[in-house]
Parts: structure tokens; C-alpha cells; sequence
């Protein structure tokens, strides 16, 4: 059942016709992805608190394009960088959290700042 309702959530993205693509501005410290065009925005922020250390602040997606998997998106976008990186993470965002928990993979366990 799960599975047929994440199928359903992709068919609405594209027929929306925006696959969901995550883009890094490094420079702004930011994950976003656009919606309708360019127009609106989810965005992910994080901020780095020491050398090798960043703290996933903040995840926002507009009412408009909520419960379709946006966050998630950014969210596995933000610990893979955080993984590739070899960083810590401190996770203010308690979106990230719950994206955490319910990913529990170890690669990103073992970089989760408490």
C-alpha cells in the first residue's frame, strides 16, 4: 500500500512536470528545490558551526506543496552531503530528525552530533 501511495506521489510531481531535483548552493549554505517553474521554493538551510562541523538548521516547504515528499528530498540531499564530506552534523531542524530516524542508516548515525 505504501509503495502504490509514493507511486502515486511521483505521478502528481510529474504531472506537475517538476521531477524533483535538489540543487546545493554552496555559498548560501542552502538546499533548495524549485517548484512551478522558479517562482516558489523549498528550501533546506544549515550553517557551519566549526571546521568540519554543520548544523541542519531549518526546512521549509510552501503550504502549497506539502505532503508530497519535498523535505525528504532535501533532507537525504543535506546527510548525503554530510556524508560525502566526512562532516558532524547537529540537527536543529526536527524535520531532519524525524527524517533521520526514520532512515537510520548508518553512515549517517555515525555523524550525528547529540
Amino acid at each position: 500500500i505504501i509503495e502504490m501511495a509514493q507511486a502515486a506521489q511521483i505521478n502528481v510531481l510529474e504531472q506537475l512536470n517538476c521531477p524533483i531535483k535538489v540543487e546545493h548552493d554552496r555559498k548560501r549554505r542552502q538546499f533548495t528545490v524549485r517548484l512551478n517553474g522558479s517562482h516558489d521554493r523549498a528550501v533546506l538551510l544549515y550553517e557551519y558551526v566549526g571546521k568540519r562541523t554543520v548544523d541542519l538548521q531549518h526546512t521549509e516547504v510552501p503550504d502549497a506543496y506539502r505532503g508530497r515528499g519535498i523535505a525528504k528530498h532535501l533532507a537525504k540531499a543535506a546527510m548525503d552531503f554530510v556524508v560525502e564530506e566526512d562532516l558532524k552534523a547537529h540537527l536543529t531542524c526536527w524535520y531532519i530528525q524525524k527524517y533521520v530516524k526514520e532512515n537510520p542508516h548508518p553512515q549517517y548515525l555515525e555523524r550525528i552530533l547529540h
